[in-house]
């Protein structure tokens, strides 16, 4: 069978770049886990609707904690022109 060396690796990267671009590989590459978690836990039988079997232990209640309101206030942004911005 035939196993990809380093070379080939590096080059379908090098197209899956200029393909997508480096603004959509985060989402591709956590789409595509999620897709491969999804098929995993389908083939194990695992479901998310399913509860663990140490469910039935009572839980504490939470406790609430409140903080104090603060107050934030926002400075306004000024935008300068790329043809005045000095480099």
């Amino acid at each position: 069978m035939w196993t990809p060396g380093p070379l080939e690796i590096i080059v379908v990267l090098v197209i899956v770049l200029i393909v997508f671009g480096p603004k959509r590989l985060p989402d591709l590459g956590r789409s595509l886990g999620r897709g491969m978690r999804e098929f995993k836990d389908s083939v194990t039988g695992k479901d998310k609707d399913e509860l663990p079997e140490a469910s039935h232990v009572e839980k504490p209640e939470p406790t609430t904690v409140t903080a104090e309101p603060t107050t934030v206030t926002a400075e306004p942004t000024t935008v300068t022109p790329a043809s005045e911005q000095k480099s």
